[in-house]
């Protein structure tokens, strides 16, 4: 009997040693052979790439460095809450190196204080977020260069851009893989670039807007006949159409079939339409049309718009001046729109605070149309369409409030539309719209890719006084932006110049996740510690009160000394406010009591639990096959 135990109790044990080494065995072999597979097990997947960013890495020809700065020391003494989101950039970071094949080469560096990384961090266009008082500095941002000594940088990651993480990294690697400057095309009807003053007998000059544009993209300007839209224009900037011949709207329609991007401005009522202008007739101008359309590509893209009509806004009007003399006046057809009014999950507003508008029209998808219609800037709900008719010779902008109804709708002012597209000349050139020179350029019916098309029913926004001030400042013009009007049309023309596989890439969720459960006790605990607060306000108030009119009724008003009752009535208060004060302090302790009950559950669950079930399993399995072997050994 006691020879069968022993050899029972040996197989146990040579069994969990077989055990071990089987295990050890599989953890050695799974280091090898299972090297770079990786599982991504978060709620919104956000360590696995996106196909547009894994087919931005395809489309790298030459390595790529990434120098990823972070100063750990300088951020856990100055600003601990980054720690836990430079662990989730690095870690993005370090997977998008592993993806990249080798294309990329990660270069993870702690600047120290007054040390060559620090002097290379600046060098490389980072930016530091902070400086203690021992003179250090906080950096934290990714800096890139290529074989041709290109170099892009993000200088400093931000928070509140955590969901666009992956697109300003790709859009980084994206710059560094094809160094080229978009080209973006300008057919305007607006004098942009500088209008002939016949009084000074000099041009005007050029709108701070595409000065801005030139900065960042090779700005190619052409006329409003043209008849092909070359095939190296990356963008197709379009600005106050105005009765474009057919040949040009169909050099549009073919250039969004083959896939090319565009910045649409149209607008009921443009204030930089000169159309009419004669100065010895004041009222010429008045009679003249000042609106822009797009008829009939914006019906084949899915977009009603209706140049008759502006937005009027309360909620979201400016104030102005008619003269030096007068008070400010709400004028509700020049808008000032809030970051609340701009989609938060495009990237092309996201981050943008500020926008102003001035005798904007609205912009719509049309019923069963095809395309995605997706709003970037919208009105308040206080607002309505006005006909632009009220607008000509408005000399009081309060006039537009009479009989103004807001509809509680929110207009879209702007708009972004992807989808697969058809051709607004489904049977091909009619014979006016064909290029008189060139080649023949076959038809396409359909978009050979998903168009991507932003619409802007708003030309105002473009001007200076909307969003900048040009000042001259020592003999040179200084430019000082308080909108982000600029922002807006920069962001727009960088998002709609990259690849396809770039526009693709959208908002992430974003990574920190709040205790839910956590918080939802602290709002139960601070409406019950808010509660209490106002009691004791009140009994404070009451008491103050109580005594101020014992203290009017007393017959020695000279006397300093309490009364009996003043006495009475002060101890009460006091014994009421300590009364108050200990629940205050038990309900903050049963706050406490509560989070660390949640706690402890919580341990119980991951470290426990999971051990539970898997011991119970065993036991399970155990048991079943005690049952097989007993019923074996009692067959016949």
């Amino acid at each position: 009997m006691n020879s069968t135990r022993w050899r029972r109790t040996g197989f146990g044990v040579g069994g969990l040693i077989a055990l071990a080494i089987l295990f050890l065995g599989v953890i050695m072999l799974s280091n090898v052979g299972l090297r770079g597979v990786r599982l991504d097990l978060t709620q919104n997947r956000l360590f696995t790439l996106s196909a547009g960013t894994q087919q931005v890495l395809e489309e790298i020809k030459e390595p790529i460095n990434l120098y990823f700065y972070f100063s750990r020391d300088a951020a856990a003494k100055q600003a601990p809450l980054v720690m836990p989101y430079a662990t989730r950039v690095r870690e993005f970071l370090e997977e998008i190196a592993t993806r990249s094949g080798g294309k990329i080469r990660l270069h993870v560096i702690d600047p120290q204080p007054f040390s060559e990384d620090e002097d290379r961090a600046s060098e490389l266009g980072l930016q530091a977020l902070q400086s203690g008082n021992a003179g250090e500095s906080l950096y934290f941002g990714l800096a890139g260069t290529n074989s041709t000594d290109g170099r892009s940088a993000i200088p400093a990651f931000q928070a509140d851009r955590e969901e666009f993480l992956e697109y300003d990294v790709a859009k980084l690697i994206h710059e560094l893989a094809v160094p080229k400057k978009p080209v973006i095309g300008l057919i305007s009807s607006l004098a942009m670039q500088g209008q002939f003053n016949p009084m000074t007998g000099q041009m005007g000059e050029q709108w701070p807007i595409l000065t801005q544009i030139e900065q960042l993209f090779t700005l190619r300007t052409l006329t409003a006949d043209i008849g092909q839209i070359d095939k190296d224009v990356d963008v197709l900037m379009i600005v106050h159409p105005k009765k474009l011949p057919p040949k040009t709207l169909y050099a549009i329609d073919q250039f969004v079939m083959r896939g090319g991007r565009i910045l649409l401005f149209v607008d009921p009522d443009s204030g930089a339409d000169t159309s009419g202008q004669d100065p010895s007739n004041p009222m010429a101008r008045a009679l003249a049309d000042h609106s822009s359309d797009l008829e009939p590509l914006l019906k084949a893209w899915g977009i009603a718009y209706d140049p008759g009509q502006v937005i009027g806004d309360m909620g979201r009007g400016l104030e102005v001046r008619t003269n030096l003399q007068s008070p400010p006046i709400l004028h509700i057809g020049i808008l000032g729109l809030h970051h609340g009014d701009m989609a938060a999950n495009d990237v092309v507003t996201a981050s943008l605070d500020s926008i102003n508008l001035a005798t904007s029209g609205s912009l719509a998808a049309l019923p069963g149309a095809k395309t995605k219609f997706e709003p970037l800037l919208q009105s308040s709900a206080d607002a309505a369409p006005i006909p632009k008719a009220r607008f000509v010779m408005l000399e009081d902008p309060s006039t537009l409030r009479d009989g103004f109804k807001p509809t509680g709708v929110r207009y879209t002012l702007a708009a972004r539309i992807t989808g697969a597209v058809e051709s607004a000349y489904p049977q091909g050139a009619a014979a006016d719209a064909k290029p008189a020179s060139g080649p023949p350029i076959a038809h396409l019916s359909k978009s050979v890719t998903a168009a991507n098309i932003v619409v802007i029913a708003d030309t105002d926004l473009l001007l200076d006084y909307l969003w900048v001030q040009t000042r001259e400042v020592m003999g040179q013009r200084v430019a000082q932006v308080f909108a982000n009007n600029g922002d807006l049309v920069a962001n727009i023309l960088d998002n709609l110049s990259g690849s396809s596989a770039l526009i693709s890439i959208r908002g992430r969720a974003t990574f920190s996740r709040p205790f839910e459960k956590v918080e939802a006790l602290k709002r139960q605990a601070d409406d019950r510690l808010r509660s209490k607060a106002q009691e004791l306000e009140a009994e404070l108030r009451q008491t103050e009160a109580k005594l101020t009119d014992l203290q009017t009724k007393r017959t020695d008003q000279a006397s300093l000394m309490l009364t009996p009752e003043q006495e009475q009535e002060l101890k009460r208060f006091t014994s009421e406010k300590a009364r108050v004060r200990k629940e205050l302090r038990e309900t903050q302790r049963s706050l406490d009591v509560d989070i660390d009950r949640l706690d402890s559950r919580l341990k119980v669950l991951n470290i426990a639990l999971a051990p539970l079930i898997v011991a119970v399993l065993g036991l399970i399995v155990l048991s079943v096959r005690r049952r097989r072997r007993a019923r074996r050994s009692s067959a016949p």
